[in-house]
C-alpha cells in the first residue's frame, strides 16, 4: 500500500460545493437517504469511537450512486438545451446504467458506448433499461472519444462523468446529496472515498474543505518495482501469501490470478502456489522481453502481439522502469480494430505523454495517430521531449542508433504483423546485451 499527502492543501482553493441538487433529488420519485450502517466490531478493533459505511446499495432503484450525478446533469443539460432528444454517455458500466434510466425516466432516447473488456451482465443491465448499447472495438479511452463525437450530433449531448464538459462538472454537484444526507446525521471528521475516474472524490473533496473534513481517497493499486515487475498479496481460503512475478507488467497480475484459481482448486497448497508465480517465465519471445545492452541501454521488446489493453499495460510498465531516465515508446500499429483504429492509436499517444514518457516514435501509417494524439497532449502544457512518426522501421532504426544514451529505456510495441519485433531485435545487435527477463 502506498499513502501520499498533499503538503500543498489549500481548502481555500477548492471550489465551493453546489447544493443545487439536493432540493432537485429530493423530488424524485423513490428518493430517500441512503443508510448509514455501524461497522461497531472495526470501531472497536481500531480504537475510533465510531465507523460506519454509506450504503449505496439501493439508491433511486440502482444498485450505486451513480445516479445522483447523472440526474442532475441530465436536469441541467435540459434547462440548456430543451431540445435535446438523445443522451449519450461512455461508462464502464453503472454511470451509463444510470444515464440509461434518467432517460427512460425522461422519454429520452439513449446510447451508451461501453469498452471491449466490459462485463455482459453490465451490458445486459444497460440495455434492459431501453438504452442503445454500442461496444467499442477497443478501450475505455476510445469509448469516451465515441461518446463525445456522439454528442455532437444534432439533438444530442453527452452526459460525461470525466473531463471538462458542463455535464462533468454537474455530474460532481449531483453527488453533494451524498454527503448532505451524511452532515445530517451528525457528519464525520474523517471520509474515506473510492476514487474511480474522480467525480465523486472531487465532490468530497469540496464538502471536506467547507466542513472541516479530513478527506482520503482510495484506490486499487498494483505496485511495480523498477523493472516492471508487479507484486501482490494472494488471499485465499487457506491465508494470503505475497507475490512477486518474474514478469514484467500489471497485466499479468490477471493472469497470475487466473493461474492461482486453478491450482488453488486441483489443491496446490498456496505457499508452492506463491513460488511458482514468482518463479515463472515467459516460454515465447518477444512478450514483454527486457535486455540490458553493455552501453547502459534498455530494451523491452513486447512486440509479438498488441491491442489497447496490452499497449496501455506496457506504457505503465515503461514508465515504472524508466523513473528517473529517459524513455522511449517506440510504437507500431495495432490491427484488427475496425473503425475504432484511429481513436485507439490516438487515445495511446495521449497516454504516453500523460505517463511521462520523453519520446514517442509512431512506426508506419496505421500508427500515425499516435503521434497526432502525442502531439496534441504535449501542446496542453504536459509534453514529451518529442513526438516522432516514421514510415517504417528502418527509419525508426535510424533515430535511434543516432540519438540513444546510457540509461535510456527503450520500448517496442506493436501487432506482431507490423514487425517491430525485428526492430527490437536489431536495436540489440548494436551492443552486447543481458536478458533480465
Amino acid at each position: 500500500m502506498r499513502a501520499f499527502v498533499n503538503p500543498g492543501l489549500r481548502t481555500s482553493a477548492v471550489p465551493a460545493p453546489s447544493t443545487d441538487a439536493i432540493g432537485f433529488h429530493a423530488t424524485l420519485p423513490g428518493y430517500r437517504p441512503t443508510p448509514l450502517r455501524p461497522l461497531i466490531e472495526v470501531a472497536a478493533e481500531l480504537g475510533l469511537g465510531a465507523v460506519a459505511l454509506k450504503d449505496e446499495s439501493n439508491r433511486l432503484g440502482l444498485p450505486a450512486f451513480k445516479v445522483l450525478g447523472a440526474s442532475w446533469a441530465v436536469e441541467r443539460a435540459l434547462r440548456q438545451r430543451p431540445g435535446t432528444r438523445m443522451l449519450v454517455a461512455a461508462s464502464a458500466g453503472n454511470h451509463g446504467r444510470a444515464v440509461a434510466r434518467v432517460a427512460a425516466l425522461r422519454g429520452l432516447g439513449c446510447r451508451i458506448y461501453l469498452p471491449a473488456h466490459s462485463a455482459a451482465a453490465r451490458r445486459e443491465a444497460i440495455a434492459a433499461e431501453g438504452a442503445e448499447v454500442v461496444v467499442t472495438a477497443g478501450s475505455y479511452e476510445g469509448a469516451v472519444a465515441r461518446a463525445t463525437a456522439a454528442g455532437r450530433e444534432p439533438g444530442a449531448i453527452e452526459i460525461a462523468d470525466v473531463g471538462e464538459s458542463g455535464p462533468a462538472h454537474w455530474v460532481i454537484d449531483g453527488y453533494q446529496t451524498l454527503f448532505a444526507e451524511i452532515e445530517a446525521e451528525g457528519g464525520c471528521d474523517v471520509l474515506i472515498v473510492p476514487v474511480g475516474v474522480g467525480s465523486l472524490a472531487a465532490a468530497a473533496a469540496r464538502y471536506g474543505a467547507r466542513a472541516g473534513v479530513v478527506i482520503v481517497g482510495v484506490e486499487p493499486a498494483i505496485d511495480l518495482d523498477e523493472q516492471g515487475r508487479a507484486s501482490f498479496t494472494l488471499v485465499t481460503s487457506q491465508g494470503s501469501a505475497s507475490v512477486v512475478l518474474g514478469f514484467h507488467g500489471e497485466h499479468y497480475v490477471g493472469n497470475a490470478l487466473a493461474v492461482a484459481a486453478v491450482a488453488l482448486a486441483v489443491g496446490m497448497p498456496l505457499g508452492e502456489v506463491a513460488t511458482a508465480l514468482g518463479e515463472a517465465r515467459p516460454l515465447s519471445r518477444w512478450r514483454m522481453e527486457v535486455h540490458e545492452r553493455a552501453d547502459g541501454v534498455t530494451i523491452v521488446n513486447d512486440a509479438y502481439n498488441a491491442n489497447p489493453d496490452s499497449m496501455r499495460a506496457a506504457l505503465k510498465a515503461l514508465a515504472a522502469m524508466g523513473h528517473g531516465r529517459r524513455t522511449w515508446a517506440v510504437l507500431g500499429e495495432m490491427l484488427e480494430l475496425g473503425s475504432e483504429s484511429a481513436t485507439e492509436h490516438e487515445v495511446l499517444g495521449r497516454l504516453a505523454v500523460r505517463l511521462g514518457v520523453s519520446r514517442v516514435v509512431a512506426v508506419g501509417q496505421g500508427a500515425r495517430p499516435i503521434e497526432g494524439g502525442a502531439r496534441d497532449e504535449s501542446s496542453s502544457g504536459s509534453g514529451v521531449d518529442q513526438s516522432t512518426w516514421v514510415p517504417d522501421t528502418a527509419a525508426a532504426y535510424e533515430i535511434l542508433r543516432q540519438q540513444l544514451a546510457p540509461g535510456d529505456v527503450v520500448l517496442v510495441k506493436s501487432s506482431r504483423d507490423a514487425g517491430l519485433r525485428w526492430l527490437g531485435d536489431r536495436l540489440l545487435e548494436d551492443a552486447a546485451s543481458e536478458v533480465l527477463s
